[in-house]
């Protein structure tokens, strides 16, 4: 029997937040942080058994025989690289809404901490979840923590953006109810009963009922990521949210909907995966070119950052339907990079409007003379939403432009106006709130108040992993390489030819 390193990694966080809502006393926020910065050390230590030996990371124990139903966790390099988004990231939430002025919360900043961790914890088994019934069940959880970060701390019309998210998760999360339901009838009829991944994959879905099936999961995931016409919610939960749990949504949550594409959608359902890609190629082109407009349209920081995402969720499905080894690989590695270079707008963002006491882009001006150390902070996040070479952001963003253009230039054309569109909101919001005159609001607001000790904890590793990744993402991209390679052998998709003009 391997030691159970999963189970532990995603129990640690989940254990510390169930013990957080028990009656502490000042300690509260030191005990989070102890959680959290203890599942970053497991987290670590996984990392290290996967290098020496993926396998020895399996869990797999009967849950419920009858229906086939598994306690199964593993990780590939994929998921590895989400578990390692999560656990790194948790902490810094945690650090940046250390002092969050809670004036108008429901509950207590406690009540914060712990419902972080359980997130967490759930979130990190989602990633690791290699049964269909166990996932589901997970993806499903997930809901209410967020629900309750949103609706608990979240601004004056949170409970509108709490239940908006909600409903639109859960429709999502009913449709796959339904495909669940029919792996179990169509695993028993060709066998026995079962939800495990390993024996799914085995089965032969190539029927309209794989189709059928498979576009149950694909509704909920093009929810989750989120892609339009269904991204509507995103903007009005993140605006409403708070910067730490616009960051855990956004930068890790969302992700889920890209994951499942890959590891259940063309893991379970190559046939019907290829069947709907040019319908996905296209949702996928909408989403980059509106989510870029919407954002530069944006008058509230917060609703900008949401709207980049959509258009950066657009990129990521492009890379993943395009079906090439390239652009596989570029989307997961653009997950992780997203979730990190999100993270570092969101926060940025919370510290500008915790000084002005206000997310709208015009109250703001001239900032960038008083807060020198916070403007250039806040411009190298935006370098990092819009992909400038240097910035990790760039690789992942390229490896999708040419993994799609092998397959179809046009395709590759179309979204690298989303990139240019990139380039237009991002220094449309430095400009707007760095540059200029200072405004008499941002005078009284920002005057001897530039980023704190506390402030740079947070901000430094973040964007340091972002050059890092930038300079040198040979780790990383050599982590996901394996994803994209066995979810091309599933599709039975081969890579387009090279081809040179005048080359024969």
């Amino acid at each position: 029997m391997t030691f159970p390193w999963l189970t532990i990694l995603g129990l640690l966080p989940i254990a510390g937040g169930i013990a957080l809502f028990l009656p502490m006393k000042g300690a509260s926020r030191w005990f989070g942080m102890f959680f959290a910065l203890l599942t970053l050390v497991v987290g670590l230590a996984v990392a290290g058994v996967y290098a020496a030996n993926p396998d020895s990371l399996t869990v797999q124990a009967s849950w419920i025989s009858a229906i086939g139903a598994y306690w199964a966790l593993g990780a590939d390099g994929m998921g590895l690289a989400m578990v390692l988004l999560t656990v790194v990231l948790t902490p810094l939430v945690l650090l940046a809404e250390w002092k969050l002025p809670f004036a108008g919360a429901k509950w207590t900043p406690q009540a914060y901490a712990a419902l972080v961790l359980i997130l967490e914890g759930l979130s990190i088994f989602v990633f690791t979840a290699n049964d269909v019934l166990l996932f589901y069940l997970f993806f499903e959880a997930t809901l209410i923590p967020m629900y309750f970060l949103i609706v608990g701390y979240g601004g004056p019309r949170r409970d509108y953006a709490a239940l908006k998210f909600l409903l639109f998760s859960l429709a999502g999360g009913l449709i796959m109810l339904a495909s669940v339901i029919g792996l179990y009838a169509v695993s028993a009829s060709q066998g026995s009963p079962t939800y495990l991944l390993a024996d799914l994959v085995k089965l032969n879905f190539d029927s309209d009922i794989g189709r059928w099936l498979m576009v149950g999961f694909l509704i909920a995931f093009v929810i989750k990521a989120p892609m339009v016409p269904v991204h509507t919610w995103l903007p009005d939960a993140a605006e409403q949210s708070t910067p730490g749990s616009a960051t855990m949504l956004v930068g890790v949550l969302d992700k889920i909907g890209t994951f499942g594409m890959i590891k259940f959608c063309l893991g379970l359902f190559p046939e019907a995966s290829r069947w709907v890609a040019p319908v996905m190629i296209v949702l996928a082109l909408v989403s980059i070119l509106w989510g870029a407009l919407a954002a530069i349209g944006s008058k509230n920081l917060m609703r900008l950052v949401a709207y980049t995402s959509v258009s950066h969720f657009g990129f990521m499905v492009l890379g993943i339907y395009a079906m090439t080894t390239p652009g596989i690989s570029g989307t997961v590695f653009y997950m992780l990079n997203h979730g990190f270079s999100t993270a570092a707008l969101f926060l940025v963002v919370g510290y500008l409007i915790k000084r002005a006491g206000t997310a709208d882009i015009e109250a703001f001006g001239g900032t960038q003379k008083l807060v020198p150390v916070l403007s250039g902070v806040f411009l190298l996040a935006w370098l990092s939403a819009l992909g400038l070479p240097g910035l990790s952001t760039f690789v992942s963003e390229f490896m999708v432009l040419a993994g799609t253009y092998g397959r179809n230039p046009w395709y590759a054309g179309i979204a690298a106006i989303g990139v240019i569109l990139s380039a237009v909101y991002a220094l449309r919001a430095y400009r707007s709130v760095m540059t200029g005159p200072v405004t008499e609001s941002s005078a009284s607001h920002f005057t001897g108040r530039d980023l704190t000790a506390a402030e740079k904890l947070v901000m430094v590793p973040i964007l340091g992993v972002l050059l890092f990744l930038g300079f040198y993402p040979q780790p990383a991209v050599h982590l996901v390489e394996p994803t994209a390679t066995a979810a091309m052998q599933r599709v039975a998709v081969a890579d387009p030819a090279p081809v040179v003009e005048g080359v024969k």
